[in-house]
């Protein structure tokens, strides 16, 4: 697939067939994890993939009511995969402690923007380029309470010094008319609004 056609299939889905994916196809999608971005190769990202229907069922129970309560059909229960988008933030201080990171003065430097989490963007939009080069949808989930966070991550094991950034679901997207392509089309603000250049 070409990247235009992969970047046009990039879209988040809430609607999907419960069919099952090769393990292959997944495996090929999480490589791109060893390609994504991470300040100095500080390299803390962590992914788990889940298949495994109770596991994802419990990550359901701790996600999905609220879209249930907005109106929202059953979606994180009924993907077939989900990854989840984890960060360890002491990797990017372990390497940012070494000696070709230091500051002048010997410090470690202020960090005025958290490039862990920037980067767990990063990654997370790689992983959706993959999925939609392999012909799957992706959909996305990060609840805002702390306790639902580590409730995701007790879920699926993480260690205590790694973060939930979110969720990643991904399948087969089924029909879904709450969506319109081309309403979101019309929504999308004129590019002089987004770009600006200085010539």
């Amino acid at each position: 697939m070409e990247f235009r056609e992969a970047l046009r299939g990039r879209r988040i889905v809430r609607n999907y067939r419960t069919d099952r994916i090769p393990e292959e196809v997944i495996a090929r999608i999480v490589k791109v994890v060893h390609r994504a971005p991470s300040a100095g190769f500080s390299q803390g990202h962590r992914l788990v993939v889940v298949t495994d229907p109770d596991t994802r069922a419990a990550l359901a129970a701790v996600a999905e009511p609220w879209y249930l309560e907005q109106g929202f059909q059953p979606w994180i229960s009924q993907a077939p995969v989900q990854i989840v988008l984890g960060i360890r933030e002491a990797s990017y201080h372990e390497r940012y402690t070494e000696t070709d990171k230091l500051e002048a003065d010997g410090e470690e430097i202020p960090w005025p923007v958290p490039f862990w989490w920037f980067d767990a963007g990063a990654l997370f939009t790689l992983l959706q380029l993959a999925a939609a080069d392999e012909g799957l949808a992706s959909g996305f989930y990060s609840p805002a309470p702390p306790e639902e966070l580590a409730a995701l991550a007790a879920a699926v094991g993480l260690p205590g010094d790694v973060a939930v950034a979110g969720v990643l679901t991904l399948g087969h997207p089924a029909d879904d008319p709450a969506v319109p392509t081309a309403r979101l089309a019309e929504q999308r603000r004129p590019i002089d609004e987004l770009v600006s250049w200085r010539r």
